[in-house]
């Protein structure tokens, strides 16, 4: 067993402070961390794009390997954590494709360049903090601060205060080394998970086929999965669903055209990784291409994503409209699914929280007018 000697946290909320904080690493290097920030692809992606990008050949034929090759090693990590290896093996995947890129930018430059940045600055400001700590500590080396844009290190891209917390010297060297020592990377992010509530035992969700006529006003509820069966929700080859209790919340990220999932505790705990659904859903798609699973059943409409200004004008013309679709950020989180659902009810469309084209239409937003794809740039 490891000695504790981190993985991202679940993101704040944005910084309060009224005026924007600039310094000399911010008017240097600002433009592009900052930038990255607000655009990451979760926020941008539509979930066709953005799981095409992710769960690829290359990365599911690679990561085989890998599970086979650590297997020893993950089979430990199983029974101590009780988190299977090929969730940690689909982490390390996405996060830097199995260490190919862990980033080479200066941690401590990133940092203090998002520490002056308004949205997320108080956020960053501690990561620089506890940075300085790992050194300070003796638990790294100063030459080491490197990583990515946005101070995230290692193969698992730990935030500074993520690694001060739980990273594990697995391999007894002394040291937690999530560069090098796959082994102490891998327990770093096991103990993580379980560190975050992990249920042993249990998946993340599975994808699940509606009936034909389905009550949408169930979305983003959650109920037994026996309750589930009897409303009709069925396995993707017709099989009736488990006969159990285990609480599960059904999910449509891509509306009734696209896949439905119905999504159990541990979905939530790879939220607490990184709190974006598209993300939880690569996690848990790329786990099951890893043992044998199959692509989607339902794959995700080709739509063309919608740009964060055309978000922030839904969310206004719901606002204005009385149904309240909360803060304008340009994100469509619950409460932007919400208000989409009740003015599509008030207009007789399907009321599945999703803004296709007839949604837009009846807003009085022109689709046409939308992000570029982008699945080939990356």
């Amino acid at each position: 067993m490891g000695a504790p000697v981190s993985v991202h946290p679940v993101r704040p909320k944005q910084d309060q402070a009224p005026d924007r904080i600039r310094g000399p690493y911010h008017e240097k290097h600002g433009g592009h961390q900052s930038q990255a920030d607000r655009r990451q692809p979760e926020f941008t992606s539509t979930l066709h794009d953005y799981l095409n990008r992710r769960v690829t050949a290359t990365r599911i034929e690679q990561g085989q390997a890998r599970l086979a090759r650590h297997q020893s090693l993950l089979d430990r990590l199983t029974q101590q954590y009780g988190v299977p290896g090929r969730y940690i093996i689909a982490f390390w995947g996405l996060e830097t494709h199995y260490g190919s890129y862990v980033g080479k930018m200066s941690t401590v430059r990133s940092l203090a360049t998002l520490a002056c940045d308004r949205r997320r600055g108080a956020f960053f400001r501690d990561q620089l903090i506890a940075a300085l700590e790992l050194v300070d500590t003796n638990t790294l080396r100063p030459e080491q601060l490197k990583g990515s844009w946005a101070g995230a290190l290692g193969n698992f891209q730990f935030l500074p205060s993520v690694y001060r917390d739980h990273a594990v010297d697995a391999d007894g060297d002394g040291r937690a080394d999530l560069w090098a020592s796959f082994a102490d990377a891998a327990e770093s992010a096991a103990a993580f998970l379980r560190a975050r509530g992990w249920v042993a035992g249990e998946r993340w969700g599975r994808e699940v086929v509606l009936p034909e006529s389905f009550d949408f006003s169930l979305l983003d509820t959650t109920r037994s999965v026996r309750e589930w069966q009897t409303l009709g929700l069925r396995q993707t080859n017709q099989r009736a669903l488990a006969d159990t209790d285990i609480e599960a919340t059904l999910f449509l990220p891509a509306g009734r055209r696209g896949p439905a999932f119905l999504t159990y505790a541990n979905f939530d705990v790879i939220m607490r990784w990184n709190p974006s659904r598209f993300y939880a859903l690569s996690v848990g798609h790329l786990a099951d291409r890893l043992i044998g699973a199959g692509p989607l059943h339902n794959p995700p409409p080709d739509d063309p994503p919608l740009r964060i200004e055309q978000v922030k004008q839904i969310q206004q013309v719901l606002n204005q409209q009385g149904h309240d679709a909360g803060s304008v950020d340009g994100r469509i989180g619950p409460a932007t699914r919400a208000a989409l659902q009740a003015f599509q009810t008030t207009q007789g469309l399907s009321a599945d929280g999703y803004p296709d084209s007839q949604t837009l239409a009846a807003l009085g937003i022109d689709r046409d007018d939308s992000e570029p794809s982008t699945r080939n740039k990356e």
